[in-house]
């Protein structure tokens, strides 16, 4: 098991979680651990927030360690941002391991949050791998 000191989690955290994927209610668990259901609720939502944003942190490092990297402005739409991810990789002699509408649902289900009718409403990075892989980082949450 990985210590909890090597993660962004608290013990308490590790334990809330720990309680709840094995199926206990807030209550149960703050029973167990002599505590409040709101204090529960509190641990539990940290703990999450640290889960995502580790998370975003290894998207942003698979994004920058790319080997082809380029931005895109809000208001491009998801046409504009497929070809683009095409153009650059086709640049860099690179395969995208996807045709072109698993891009499209890979991309629409990445960008969650940051589209409005099919348009980018906020600015995001793109990533290439040399396999084809296409990771986007996005500042949205």
């Amino acid at each position: 098991m990985v210590a909890v000191e090597s993660t962004t989690l608290t013990e308490r955290q590790l334990e809330v979680l720990e309680l709840r994927e094995r199926g206990l209610t807030q209550q149960e668990v703050a029973e167990r651990l002599g505590t409040t259901n709101s204090n529960v609720s509190a641990v539990e939502r940290a703990a999450e927030a640290n889960v995502e944003k580790a998370r975003r942190t290894l998207e942003l490092v698979r994004t920058v360690r790319s080997p082809v990297q380029f931005s895109v402005d809000p208001g491009t739409s998801f046409d504009e941002l497929v070809t683009a991810v095409y153009d650059h990789a086709d640049e860099a002699g690179v395969k995208i391991d996807y045709c072109r509408p698993e891009l499209y649902t890979h991309l629409y289900g990445s960008l969650d949050g940051c589209t409005k009718q099919n348009e980018l409403t906020s600015p995001i990075e793109v990533g290439i791998t040399n396999d084809g892989e296409v990771q986007v980082f996005t500042d949205a949450p």
